[in-house]
């Protein structure tokens, strides 16, 4: 057992708006395996997600989708979609944060 970057791993990882004030991220596991290990680990939390993007704790919301083996991630966008500070309208890159997370007990 070791680590892996959550980004050598069997996933598709997608961000999006969800509506003009929320952004989720979408951790889609190709195996049920690669899933339970995401999960297990407990790397992808509420404390980490607000430390990688700067927002409250209270704020984030994680649901587990276990029958189809994703993660979703949801929280406050820093600012409203179209406001003259936000740097990605379609909240199409916040996922790219999440990609270097270590995530331990990987099976080699």
């Amino acid at each position: 057992m070791s680590a892996a970057r959550l980004a050598d791993l069997d996933i598709y990882v997608r961000s999006k708006n969800a509506g003009p004030f929320w952004v989720t991220i979408d951790i889609f596991c190709g195996s049920q395996e690669t899933y339970r290990q995401i999960n297990e680990c407990g790397v992808i939390n509420a404390t980490r997600i607000a430390d990688l993007f700067g927002i409250n704790f209270n704020m984030v919301r994680i649901f587990h989708v276990n029958d189809l083996n994703v993660l979703k991630i949801s929280f406050p966008r820093p600012h409203p979609q179209g406001h003259a500070r936000d740097r990605d309208q379609h909240s199409g890159q916040y996922f790219v944060r999440l990609l270097d997370l270590n995530i331990p007990n990987v099976k080699n």
